[in-house]
């Protein structure tokens, strides 16, 4: 399995803001978002060749009780199934929601693509077809217990969330709304207009912690 970078931290964004937990970052993204904070596993995927023994020794050396399973998009990843059920503690599965793989995990954090992600160039048309799977979505929540956790770049991206939120028939109060950016001031500026949004809208809101503490820096 292709693997970009292994890490202990905490979880900066979601319902386990704050947990310390074990990051293992796969290689790979069937998407290519605009504005992708994590490059080096999609537009250029890098990282190395580790078999999955030397993946779950490395995660068990360090202790923690939970374990983030991210990309990238980590459902595309070879092995992705066997890594799951290899690891025994609490796992997130963070994943766009565009690919159904059986996976063992105990949170999935679905984070369905809004349109403010589309890319212009080569790479725009197969993103805007991959990028919304409904079918999928709907498996996907009826199987595992679920966060779906939405990039807001602009207020207007509300409409879009409401629509998918209802065709999906999900819960408000496992719905999250989090800033995009990648800088300490966009955030916050963005985050105090989302913030109230939210109140309006019953969702929940989520900061990006690790930004706020270490900046946008990686194995952090």
């Amino acid at each position: 399995m292709k693997i970009a970078e292994i890490f202990y931290s905490i979880q900066g964004e979601g319902s386990l803001l704050g947990v310390p937990s074990v990051f293992v970052r796969t290689s790979g993204c069937n998407l290519r978002c605009k504005w992708c904070d994590t490059p080096y596993t999609s537009w250029q995927p890098e990282g190395e060749e580790r078999s999955i023994e030397s993946i779950v020794d490395e995660v068990h050396s360090y202790g923690a009780s939970h374990v983030v399973v991210t990309g990238g998009e980590p459902m595309i990843a070879p092995q992705i199934v066997e890594l799951t059920e290899r690891l025994t503690q609490h796992i997130t599965i963070e994943t766009a929601g565009t690919v159904d793989a059986g996976v063992r995990c105990d949170l999935i954090s679905i984070s369905p693509k809004l349109a403010n992600s589309t890319p212009e160039g080569r790479f725009a048309a197969q993103h805007e077809r991959l990028r919304f799977q409904p079918d999928i979505l709907r498996r996907l929540i009826s199987r595992y217990a679920y966060q779906l956790k939405f990039v807001i770049a602009d207020p207007a991206d509300l409409e879009e969330v409401r629509t998918i939120v209802q065709e999906l028939g999900a819960e408000k109060d496992r719905v999250i709304l989090m800033p995009e950016g990648i800088d300490r001031d966009v955030l916050a500026n963005r985050g105090a207009w989302l913030a109230e949004i939210c109140k309006q809208e019953g969702y929940r809101f989520s900061p990006r912690l690790h930004i706020e503490l270490w900046g946008n820096r990686r194995g952090i």
